[in-house]
């Protein structure tokens, strides 16, 4: 495996970093942007993938005759590690492109693409996905909010709960039970509604970083046409977690946190009698620095894999393990540096870094349970990697 970077993606890197600096605020990378759905930070967003969609960028890795380049895993990779080093609002959050667009290329009707697929394409529509339910997380498949055919419409009730983005998503991509007799991974059915139908509540779960990204979402006689069903009824199981063949390395979470890093160890060397008080600090940031190359080149290597047509299962697994518990840590090594400043989030005169470590540290805490919790991701490994018994 080669690491080495030829001249078109050095090119590559270079024309998405000048995008970046031609396209957002000067001061965005360095400012907290809480869970990036605030009104002001939400308007930046749009018209920054507005433009990326002018380029054909938000939807790269979607074929061509779909709105997309076909881009290669590498250079997905390198668009992916580019935004995430310079807190750029890129097609990561984006449910419409990563879910919501190829679950309908595979199994939507040619009406539902002719719908949809350019509206997420252009950046004009935005998407939430209406998965987890407060007894249904790590075990999706025992969801419990049902679906009941009534004439040519289907009738929702029930509740979802950490919807990221659903106070500002015009559609929502909705798993609902439809037989409740069926066993628990079929019997569920993949529907597309808008976010302003009658009997839909949207209410926000505030973190503890004072963020509102998540929602939980009530769903009381909401009607849906059976035009809406994507797929076969009582196959959604099989049709929700489809990414097609996309990057899925992980770099994101090692470059953010290279950033990160290299703040810290910037505002240290800026603050020598920080490291005189916590002479440990010198040790810690060491191994954050070669823990943030380490996750990078595991990303590298599932990039390579997928673009010489290896599936990367429990690599995957391991990056996004590795991603989150570093996140983690670099947010502990930061506040531990800091000290007392370290509990002051606003920007103001005793703010470290305009207090981004501060909501970092509380914010983290979560990354080992979203997208797939760590026992999870342990299991995989265990199982899929190393070949162990279950049980």
């Amino acid at each position: 495996m080669d690491y080495r970077e030829d001249q078109t993606i050095v090119d590559f890197r270079n024309e998405v970093q000048t995008f970046i600096s031609d396209n957002l605020p000067d001061d965005w990378g360095s400012k907290p942007q809480g869970e990036g759905y605030d009104a002001d930070v939400m308007q930046v967003t749009r018209a920054f993938q507005t433009e990326m969609a002018k380029r054909r960028w938000l939807t790269m890795a979607w074929p061509e005759e779909h709105g997309g380049l076909d881009a290669p895993h590498s250079q997905q990779m390198i668009m992916s590690e580019e935004m995430a080093y310079h807190r750029a609002p890129g097609a990561g959050g984006n449910m419409g492109v990563q879910w919501v667009g190829p679950s309908l290329m595979l199994y939507g009707t040619d009406e539902q693409k002719a719908e949809h697929l350019a509206g997420i394409a252009d950046a004009e529509t935005w998407w939430c996905t209406l998965y987890s339910e407060p007894g249904s997380g790590s075990d999706l498949a025992s969801l419990q909010t049902r679906a009941v055919k009534d004439g040519d419409d289907y009738v929702i009730n029930g509740q979802k709960i950490w919807t990221s983005g659903a106070h500002v998503s015009d559609w929502g991509w909705l798993a609902a039970r439809t037989d409740p007799d069926a066993p628990k991974h079929k019997g569920i059915t993949m529907f597309m509604m808008r976010m302003d139908t009658p009997g839909v509540t949207v209410r926000p779960l505030i973190n503890m970083a004072d963020g509102h990204g998540f929602n939980e979402v009530f769903f009381e006689d909401v009607r849906i046409p059976q035009t809406n069903v994507v797929g076969e009824v009582n196959r959604g199981w099989y049709h929700l977690a489809v990414a097609l063949d996309f990057e899925r390395s992980g770099i994101g979470a090692f470059a953010g946190g290279r950033r990160t890093v290299e703040e810290i160890t910037e505002f240290a060397q800026d603050n020598g009698h920080l490291l005189e008080e916590r002479p440990n600090a010198r040790y810690e940031l060491a191994e954050r620095h070669i823990e943030v190359e380490i996750g990078t080149m595991m990303a590298y290597r599932i990039a390579y894999m997928q673009e010489h047509g290896v599936v990367a299962n429990h690599e995957a697994s391991m990056s996004k393990l590795f991603g989150s518990e570093l996140g983690q840590r670099i947010a502990k090594t930061g506040m531990e540096l800091l000290g007392l400043r370290g509990n002051v989030w606003s920007d103001g005169p005793y703010a470290a870094l305009q207090g981004r470590l501060s909501r970092s540290y509380v914010s983290s805490v979560s990354g080992t349970i979203a997208a797939g919790t760590s026992e999870i991701q342990r299991n995989i490994i265990a199982t899929r990697g190393l070949g162990l018994p279950r049980g």
